[in-house]
């Protein structure tokens, strides 16, 4: 990679998709095109790329337009699409930057990548160039350093002994920390504005043991995802007493939802309240099947993420809040 805007293609290899996201944008940010900037375009690697993927690879564009193409877990990709891919980079198009998110699990401190990959000629050219990019996510000893340079992003800063009640207590996820110090921001705002915090973004011992008494509201929890609104969503969660209910309750509330944007799609006679038909109607527009399977895949995973033990019910709450509310504001975004 280099400074001028000239580039050839990276590979990020990181199970930790927040982490990936940050080292990308930090790539983006030093490697500004000559000309322009660039063009945006992201593509997941649990389908088979489309065809204007393979267009926006190979081909020169009319006017030179920079283009980063990003396409995450893209380790799903099968050998044929790698091969087709390893292909396509041996002849690279000046104006294309792709970049792979290779995002599978690490054992032993190395990562899981398919062996088809690793044997492509792409990959190991990448290497020699020093374009690839490995981290094996967070652990004990990285937790505090990633948790203060977050903070100090956000304008927080932690009492010493509020910083480490908080790396013992909180999962070792990108994601998870990042939704925490939303909530505290939110938490700080909201303590200040009531005159209780003149030091404000300073995170206490107390703040972070307080248990909150009074219930979340659920529909309403479920109105701000729709909306897009992240920042309400932890608001209301964190009015919640903290037990599994809530997730289970969230989920049944968010199926129930869902079958019902699919019935509207299908053209079924749905009965709804006067004032909420033009809003299901549209909103379920703005969905459509894909989104709408994305979203029944996320809960059901969360049940079962859940029951098998591989998370606790806190963590999956906090995986869909996030997740389905980005789903809700990507289908806003497309619609516009």
């Amino acid at each position: 990679m280099k400074s001028d805007g000239r580039h050839g293609f990276s590979f990020l290899i990181c199970p930790d998709g927040q982490l990936l996201r940050t080292h990308l944008e930090q790539l983006v940010s030093a490697n500004t095109p000559a000309q322009g900037a660039w063009e945006r375009y992201v593509y997941w690697g649990d389908e088979d790329p489309p065809p204007h993927f393979w267009e926006r690879l190979t081909l020169q564009g009319l006017f030179g337009t920079p283009r980063l193409l990003v396409a995450r877990q893209a380790h799903l990709w099968p050998a044929a699409v790698w091969e087709k891919i390893s292909h396509a980079l041996a002849h690279p198009v000046e104006q294309c930057w792709p970049v792979f998110c290779l995002e599978g699990r690490w054992e032993k401190g190395q990562p899981k990548v398919p062996a088809h990959i690793l044997k492509l000629r792409c990959l190991s050219f990448a290497d020699r160039q020093g374009w690839v990019w490995r981290h094996d996510g967070l652990n004990e000893r990285g937790v505090k350093r990633y948790v203060q340079q977050r903070a100090k992003a956000r304008g927080l800063t932690f009492m010493p002994d509020a910083l480490e009640q908080f790396c013992v207590s909180v999962p070792p996820y990108g994601q998870a920390i990042e939704n925490e110090l939303e909530k505290f921001s939110l938490l700080c705002d909201a303590t200040c504005a009531k005159g209780v915090a003149p030091d404000t973004g300073r995170i206490t011992h107390a703040m972070i043991s307080t248990a909150w008494s009074s219930e979340c509201n659920v529909f309403s929890c479920i109105r701000h995802m729709e909306a897009g609104n992240l920042p309400a969503v932890w608001k209301e969660l964190s009015h919640g007493t903290g037990d599994d209910s809530l997730l289970f309750s969230l989920l049944a509330l968010l199926a129930r939802e869902l079958r019902l944007f699919w019935s509207i799609q299908a053209g079924e006679s749905v009965r709804l309240h006067p004032s909420e038909v033009a809003y299901k109607h549209t909103l379920a527009a703005r969905l459509g099947p894909r989104a709408l399977s994305e979203g029944m895949a996320m809960i059901m995973d969360a049940e079962l993420q859940v029951k098998n033990g591989n998370r606790t019910p806190k963590q999956c709450l906090e995986f869909v809040a996030t997740q389905m509310t980005a789903l809700f504001a990507a289908a806003s975004r497309q619609s516009r």
